[in-house]
């Protein structure tokens, strides 16, 4: 398909100097992978999904009929990183995220979220969290790695970044050690397993979301591994017994009203991915985000 190689054929700018900071909505790609556990190559996911989005514009949301070329958007590239340095990247990602609008991150590994969540923490304040993955994500370190990909929640909840209270995860269903399950749970975090979604469907899912988060500032964070392996392969760290496509889209249609302030989607690794199809389903999930968001 021919058109601007940018998410959903937004404007493009190159590089954050010539950003339109003013755009409603910024999209961005942080294409990082060393804090990874499994299989890396989840700094090409950015690319993967920009690339599929552009099946997403040929009509408007069949939901709540918004149309994203007509929405205020600015793609501005990838941020800069920090070449084999975990820490330094995020210090960086953190920088360049400072200041922009209603900032769309596409990863990358999940460990991208934590300074994104540092940046949006300091300008609206403690947040509540919408936490699709099949992990937890609160491991003290990711095998030796301070700042791995198994971390970020586990940082964001010590650094009082979000709201424990007002987290939920969707999807978890991977091995965990048990004081790291009790950990989480204990620190006030809400879990559905996979299985609790599957036997408890989209709406119900949805509305203990909307009870858990309530008022206030919120983000998304949505791991492409909350997916099962039949519909999201390319990913470093697939389990079984994940969440259908439509789920997660049933789920998300379920939100509005939530007060999101900013999203990110992580963890497609292209090189594992068949007919792009994990690559579509993330970038459908940003593009259900904007309908929401805009709804």
């Amino acid at each position: 398909m021919a058109g601007i190689p940018t998410f959903a054929t937004a404007p493009g700018f190159l590089g954050i100097a010539r950003a339109d900071r003013a755009a409603a909505f910024t999209v961005a790609g942080v294409p990082f992978d060393i804090g990874t556990t499994n299989r890396a190559g989840t700094r090409e996911g950015p690319a993967a999904i920009r690339r599929a989005s552009r099946m997403l514009v040929d009509g408007a949301h069949p939901g709540n009929w918004v149309d994203p070329l007509a929405l205020d958007i600015a793609d501005i590239g990838d941020f800069t990183i920090a070449l084999g340095d975990i820490e330094g990247t995020l210090r960086l990602v953190e920088a360049q995220a400072e200041g922009l609008a209603h900032l769309l991150c596409l990863g990358g590994e999940h460990g991208v979220t934590l300074p994104l969540l540092r940046s949006l923490a300091r300008r609206v304040g403690k947040l509540g969290l919408v936490h699709f993955d099949a992990h937890v994500d609160t491991w003290p370190d990711s095998f030796g790695l301070v700042y791995g990909h198994g971390s970020f929640l586990y940082h964001a909840i010590n650094e009082g970044l979000v709201d424990p209270a007002r987290t939920i995860q969707i999807g978890i269903r991977s091995p965990v050690q048990r004081e790291v399950w009790d950990w989480t749970v204990g620190q006030g975090v809400t879990i559905l397993s996979a299985l609790d979604v599957h036997a408890m469907g989209p709406e119900a899912v949805a509305a203990r979301v909307h009870q858990v988060v309530g008022a206030g500032a919120a983000y998304l964070s949505f791991d492409i591994d909350a997916l099962d392996p039949a519909f999201a392969p390319g990913t470093g760290t697939p389990e079984i017994g994940g969440l259908a496509s439509w789920q997660a889209q049933a789920i998300l249609r379920r939100l509005g009203g939530i007060g999101f302030a900013g999203m990110d989607v992580v963890e497609v690794s292209p090189a594992y991915d068949s007919a792009e199809i994990t690559a579509l389903a993330a970038a459908t999930v940003v593009w259900e985000y904007l309908a929401l968001v805009n709804s």
